[in-house]
Parts: C-alpha cells; structure tokens; sequence
C-alpha cells in the first residue's frame, strides 16, 4: 500500500525575513495621507456635497486644524483609491487648498463598500428625500448581490410578491417601515425636475409616490402643466392619473384637464403661459426656477416704483 504524501505549504518569501509581530502589524488598518487628486467619488453617489456656509466653515476649520477624523477609502486597480466615507471632508480639504488627507485604507467589496458608504451618510442630521430614496435603493441592491431576497416591485396598497427579507432587514436597522422605504425608492423613478421639487417641499411624498408610476413621458408633461398652472397635484389627482396611465389612457390634454379642476379651499391663482413667458425668462434658467425669478422681478420693480413715488413726492 503506498504512503500518502502530506504537502506541506511554502512559506512565502517575505514570511521568511519578517516576525510575526511584524506580520500582524502589516495586517492592521492604518490611518496614512493620501493626494486628494488620488481620491475618486464613489459612483453614483447619491448625497449632495452642497456647498454653502456650514462647508465653508468646515473648510475654515480644516485650513487651520487639519481634518480631525480621517475619511475611509477603499484601494483601485489602477493605484488610486475611491471614497467611502468622507465626500464632504474632502470638497472642505479641496476648498482650503490642502493636497493631502489623512485616510484610513480598506480593502472592500463592492456590496460592502456601497453598504458602509449608505450607512455612513445616513447619520447625517438632514437628508433629503431624493438622497435618502438613492441611498435605500442601492443598499437594497448590495444587500441582494450578497444573497438576500429583495422585492421592489410593490404597489402602495400591497405586494405583488412575498420577497420581504431584505427590505424588513432594512427596515430594523432604520427604523422605518417597509412600505415608507419603498414608497421612498419609488421616487427614484421620477424625472429629475419632478424630484427636485420634492426636495424643497414643492410636491409632497405623498402625490410624489403616486406620479412615480408615470411614463416619463406622462412626467413631462405634468411638469408643463405644474409650471403653465402654477400648482401641483393633490394625491387624488396623482392616483387618478396614475391609474390612466396604467390603462394606456393618460394624454397630455387628460392631464391639464386633472390640474386644472378646482381644489377644496383653494385659493384662485394666476395661470401664466409657457410660451409667453419663455422668451422673456434668462438663458438656460431651469424652468423651476422660473416663479422665483417672477418674484424677484416684481419686487424690483416694486421698489423702483416706490423710489419714483418719493421723488415725485419732493
């Protein structure tokens, strides 16, 4: 009967000239500064790196303390290194012209890198619904790719598919309930004017959620009868428009007539023209910009009058 043979593994070269002390040390995450120019965003990040006065003051403090707290990156292939935590710190470090940042270096998958990346940024103390229904949606993808079920085809009144295990994982860990995470994901499906407006409060979660089922086409729409009627729809006219669009029978003209029927307590408002307004408005300003800047006119010209009524008046 023949021996059997036990291969035993060879030691690595370097295993053979270092101790293993120094072997654990290697093996330890360190914090080391890295060229800001060697630090790449992560892809498809979705919270906003605003710059307003809180960034400016980061930045103030960053010129003349440092950063205090390193930021997390994860090594590249082509020997830079993406950003997982710490967008903010470094736009400040950019902003008080520092070239280097101190990071701490972790090698991550994919699924794991977009997971702590979410998870971090959810801390923050304001997000916004658009950040918050990106950030859902990707965790809720990593969490799939790492072998939990997932399901985010459901409608507001009940699921398609049972597929519950991630989204009420999800839903432990944020305290938040399945279906408000779902009904924020369904606002990834928005065009990106519409979004916007739920960013600052123009449309409301609620008739948000219910558009969302809209071609973008039928989104288009809306959005120029919303601008021409100067209001946005209540949750019964998104339904009722949503529903249409689910038969195939939701038509741009379907659509102004919805937005134009009148509201409970609704105050009488000023319907202005596209078109009209179009040639007179500043090159390339976004068209949900367009009422500020008609509020800014008439207060300018508001106050030129007043200042023709004084020296009149002398």
């Amino acid at each position: 009967m023949a021996k059997s043979e036990i291969k035993m593994p060879l030691p690595k070269l370097d295993d053979l000239f270092t101790t293993e002390q120094e072997r654990q040390e290697a093996n330890l995450e360190k914090v080391v500064d890295i060229s800001l120019a060697d630090i790449q965003d992560f892809p498809n990040h979705p919270f906003k790196v605003i710059v307003n006065e809180e960034m400016q003051e980061m930045a103030q403090s960053i010129s003349e303390y440092g950063v205090l707290l390193p930021v997390l990156v994860r090594p590249l292939p082509n020997g830079k290194y993406q950003m997982i935590s710490g967008h903010r710190r470094k736009k400040a470090s950019e902003i008080a012209n520092k070239e280097t940042m101190p990071c701490i270096v972790r090698n991550l998958t994919d699924d794991e890198a977009t997971i702590i990346m979410v998870d971090s940024n959810l801390q923050r103390e304001k997000i916004l619904p658009s950040e918050r229904a990106f950030a859902y949606k990707m965790k809720l993808e990593a969490m799939t790719h790492q072998g939990k079920r997932n399901d985010l085809t459901c409608d507001q009144l009940g699921h398609k598919s049972i597929g519950k295990k991630s989204v009420e994982i999800l839903s432990d860990e944020l305290g938040e309930s399945t279906t408000q995470i779902k009904r924020f994901i369904r606002l990834t499906e928005l065009v990106k004017p519409l979004l916007d407006m739920v960013d600052d409060e123009t449309i409301a979660l609620s008739p948000a959620y219910e558009i969302s089922f809209l071609t973008k086409q039928e989104q288009k729409w809306l959005l120029n009868s919303i601008e021409c009627n100067v209001a946005t729809p209540t949750v019964s006219q998104a339904q009722e428009m949503k529903d249409l669009s689910k038969k195939g029978e939701l038509s741009e003209d379907k659509i102004e007539e919805i937005m134009c029927r009148e509201k409970p307590n609704q105050v009488e408002k000023l319907k202005l023209d596209f078109k009209d307004l179009q040639p007179k408005m500043p090159k390339g300003m976004p068209t949900t910009e367009w009422i500020k800047h008609i509020y800014k006119a008439l207060d300018y010209y508001n106050r030129a009058m007043e200042r023709q009524r004084q020296q009149g008046a002398r």
